[in-house]
Formats: structure tokens, C-alpha cells, sequence
């Protein structure tokens, strides 16, 4: 398909799951906020999981489909979306066919970050193995920045039995919870034996407000200080995805998706995974708290994430190769019914079982 893009909303990038493995030479991974509602979004629309997709931040883009058919599903937050201006569902894979006006426009719930999933997915070239966009270098994704009126977004070709993927919604079991007032779980270190016990205390019991200093790189949070012991600054090392610095002002910063690849400030906790993207979909204002818990907690709650990614994979299975019955169940035992989509093309395929 081809789509013209005649708004681009606030922020909108291209985003897959990031570039993996080269930190050591500099380059931040970048990719996509939320990666749980990308994997889901992609998985709908019959795509592999870690495929690009539009990264939407608080406000989308308007998109036409200038070419072709095929499907997408939006994932995220809760958002105002249609198509034809018809109010669209979110969390579900729908068709869409050239002449097809798509909109998404201003939250209405929660979560500020929404994932446009499109089958086939983005077609931009692979750099570092990522299609994903780093706006600081203006690297990937489309010319390295975000979308602009006037763009014209292509996607790659189909997988096979994409097409039977057709209306699956994931169910609400497996849709992440990102509520605005849960509280962020995190593990303590690598440098928390430079906080004092006070120090300690008050980062797990404070509340925190996001301030307008809130981006993809990190969040900046303001509230209570946090008590070093002697200082804030540390040889430089790594910093992981979900660190919580804490530069001698003593608040809080969340480095997210963009971070830098090394930091020179003391890093109280790092954020259980899920729980990153927890974050990533709140916005200035909005209150921040957290919990400690152990590296063990840390990584079932990871696990828990791929074990619903593996079970809505597997009810993807089961949906495209269900029965369907175009016309009328019938009566014989042992007669059933499928219809199947090849190059655009439907037949009715019969199969009688033999005794």
C-alpha cells in the first residue's frame, strides 16, 4: 500500500524495536515507547512482531490510502481514531482499501502513545539492522525525523495468510495495563549504595511530578531530593534502558528509549521492564511513585509480556485456520466449509472427511 499523509499529528516516527548492539560505538537504540502495544498492533495485522510501525504521540496524523489494500490496527493509548470519519475500534485488525481516509486524533483515556500497525510494514531501509528514527542524529525511519504533510509512506509486501488475519482482536486479557496511577516497580542499583538510607526512603515514598522536560530521551521528575552520601558523579558507564539517574540537584531522571548510551550520574534503580513503557505513556504533569522489588520479580514480570505475546501469536494461529462458513453450515457431518484469500482472490474451499 501507499499512504499520503496530509497531517502528520504532533509527533509521529517510524519505530520498530530498536537498534540492538551498537551502544558501544554510541549509537543510542532508540524504538518504539512501548513496545508491548507494537508487538500486539503487528501480530494483528499478520505481521512479525518487531515490525515498524508509526510511533503517535499524543496528537496523530491523517493518512489516505493513496494505493493498494490491506491491514491495520492501532494499539496504545485510548485515542479518538476512524476511518471515513466512522469511529474505528482499537485493538483490532481492520481493512482498509485505497480511498480510505484514516484519522487519529486527540487522547480520550488513557496513555499517550498509540503504534499504527500496517501489514506489511514500513518499507524504509534497515540501518544498523533497525528501521526505527533517532531524531538527534536524523538517523532511520523516514529521512531520520518525524512525518510530515506532503510524506508518502509505502509498505513491504504481505505475509502469507495475512489476509485471514482479518477483524482478529486481541483480547482484553493481553492488552498491557498502563495505568496512570500505578506505581512503578523498580530494582535498586547499580550505584544505591551511594544514596543514604534517608535518601533511599524518600525516593520509595515520595511522589513525583513529570516535568515539561519529558521526551523520548527521559523523563524529568520533580519532587523530594534525594540524599547522596558524598556525590552524584561516578566514572562514566552504561546506561541501561529504564535507569533512574540522580544528578546533585538529587531528582529523579528516567532515561528512556533516546537515552545516551553512557552517563556519569548515579543511577538509584532501574525500572522493571513492563513498567517502562508504564511511564513512556504519561505525560508533564501527570505523578510518578515507586516500589521496590526483587531482580527475581523483575524478570517473571518480564516473562509474564512474552508469555502473552506467545498466546496471542498462538490465537492468531487459531483464528486463521478457524472454520468459516460463507454461506450455510451444513447438515452433513463431516462437511466443512473454509474460505481462503489468495492474491486477492476468495475461494470457497470444501473438505469432506473420509471414513
Amino acid at each position: 500500500m501507499i499512504f499520503e499523509v496530509s497531517a502528520p499529528g504532533l509527533l509521529t516516527t517510524v519505530q520498530d524495536l530498536g537498534r540492538w548492539g551498537y551502544q558501544g560505538k554510541g549509537m543510542p537504540v532508540a524504538g518504539a515507547m512501548d513496545p508491548q502495544a507494537l508487538k500486539i498492533g503487528n501480530i494483528l495485522v499478520g505481521n512479525d512482531p518487531q515490525e515498524a510501525a508509526l510511533e503517535i504521540t499524543v496528537m496523530g496524523p491523517t493518512l489516505t490510502v493513496a494505493e493498494g489494500e490491506g491491514l491495520i490496527a492501532l494499539t496504545g493509548a485510548e485515542i479518538e481514531f476512524t476511518i471515513n470519519e466512522i469511529e474505528a475500534p482499537l485493538w483490532q485488525s481492520i481493512k482498509v482499501t485505497a480511498g480510505d481516509v484514516i484519522s487519529v486524533t486527540s487522547p480520550k483515556g488513557k496513555g499517550c502513545r498509540s503504534y499504527l500497525c500496517i501489514s506489511g510494514g514500513i518499507d524504509v531501509p534497515l540501518i544498523m539492522g533497525s528501521k526505527s528514527t533517532y531524531l538527534r542524529a536524523n538517523v532511520g525511519g523516514l529521512e531520520g525525523r518525524a512525518l510530515k504533510a506532503g510524506d508518502e509512506i509505502s509498505t513491504g509486501p504481505l505475509k502469507p495468510l495475512t489476509w485471514l488475519a482479518a477483524d482478529f482482536i486481541c483480547p482484553e486479557y493481553l492488552r498491557p495495563e498502563r495505568g496512570p496511577d500505578l506505581p512503578l516497580r523498580v530494582v535498586l542499583g547499580p550505584q544505591d549504595d551511594a544514596f543514604t538510607e534517608k535518601g533511599i526512603k524518600t525516593f520509595l515514598e515520595s511522589e513525583y511530578k513529570i516535568t515539561n522536560e519529558a521526551d523520548r530521551m527521559g523523563y524529568r521528575l520533580e519532587g523530594e531530593t534525594i540524599e547522596h552520601k558524598s556525590g552524584a558523579d561516578i566514572i562514566s558507564d552504561a546506561i541501561p534502558l529504564g535507569a533512574v539517574q540522580v544528578p546533585g540537584h538529587g531528582r529523579p531522571i528516567c532515561m528512556l528509549a533516546d537515552r545516551q548510551t553512557t552517563g556519569g550520574y548515579t543511577k538509584i534503580a532501574v525500572l522493571c521492564t513492563p513498567d517502562i513503557a508504564t511511564l513512556a505513556q504519561r505525560i508533564p504533569g501527570q505523578s510518578v511513585s515507586f516500589k521496590a522489588i526483587s531482580l527475581e520479580e523483575s524478570i517473571a514480570a518480564t516473562r509474564a509480556e512474552r508469555e502473552q505475546i506467545k498466546e496471542l501469536l498462538k490465537l492468531r494461529a487459531s483464528y486463521r485456520s478457524r472454520r468459516v462458513f460463507p454461506k450455510k453450515e451444513p447438515k452433513d457431518k463431516g462437511i466443512y466449509h473454509w474460505m481462503l484469500k489468495i492474491d486477492g482472490k476468495t475461494y470457497d474451499v470444501t473438505v469432506e472427511e473420509l471414513e
